[in-house]
């Protein structure tokens, strides 16, 4: 039996690896990306196909269509302003990289962003995700699939980092630091960042620390 990461495709085989996958310690992770053993699931399960989306009237029927706030927008540019760079397009990516900006600036403070709050929003924006790749593969737009692609293991692996925040607190963060993939998104907690991104495949040097406040 093959078990794959839903975050970054890390495959444990197990007749290769020589041990089941049940039997792997609970706080085993993912060797690539640092996921949690809960984010594996047995290859033969595939998810059921989104609903194909072929023009906004289509959309409409499939998602409640809904305007987006500042903050959310602001992630959007910034996705796609990522998307524009791996792509090379370097003005595409500056223009975008200045509306995240612009909405990010005018991005209201969320009082209860709780780390429960944090958690429900990031799984209600994996539940979206099927409907949107189903957009922009219906729309053949390779640059809005890959960002979609990059999106959902991103928020995959951020909703797997709150878990474990609930489940160990701070000391999920011993020892260690965070680091964030300046191409992607991706966050990853280890010593070093890891020497290619889990996502994007950028080297450890396209890699930020991140450094908490005082």
């Amino acid at each position: 039996m093959k078990y794959v990461c839903s975050i970054c495709g890390y495959v444990h085989d197990e007749a290769e690896k020589g041990i089941p996958f049940q039997e792997l310690p609970a706080d085993w992770k993912c060797p690539w990306c640092g996921a949690s053993k809960s984010d594996f699931a047995p290859q033969e399960e595939k998810e059921a196909s989104a609903p194909i989306v072929t023009d906004a009237s289509d959309l409409s029927e499939t998602h409640e269509l809904q305007k987006l706030s500042a903050g959310q927008l602001a992630a959007l540019c910034s996705s796609l302003a990522r998307g524009c760079e791996k792509q090379y397009k370097a003005e595409e990516s500056r223009l975008f990289k200045e509306l995240a900006n612009y909405f990010t600036a005018i991005t209201p403070a969320v009082e209860d962003a709780t780390v429960m709050t944090i958690a429900d929003a990031l799984k209600e924006e994996i539940a979206f995700y099927p409907t949107l790749k189903a957009t922009a593969e219906a729309a053949k737009d390779r640059g809005a699939q890959r960002v979609c692609v990059w999106g959902e293991k991103v928020t995959r692996m951020l909703y797997s980092l709150i878990n474990q925040y609930l489940e160990k607190g701070d000391q999920m963060l011993e020892g260690k630091d965070v680091w964030l993939c300046t191409v992607c998104g991706f966050v990853y907690i280890g010593k070093d960042a890891p020497e290619l991104c889990p996502v994007c495949k950028v080297p450890a040097w396209k890699f930020e620390k991140i450094s908490g406040r005082n």
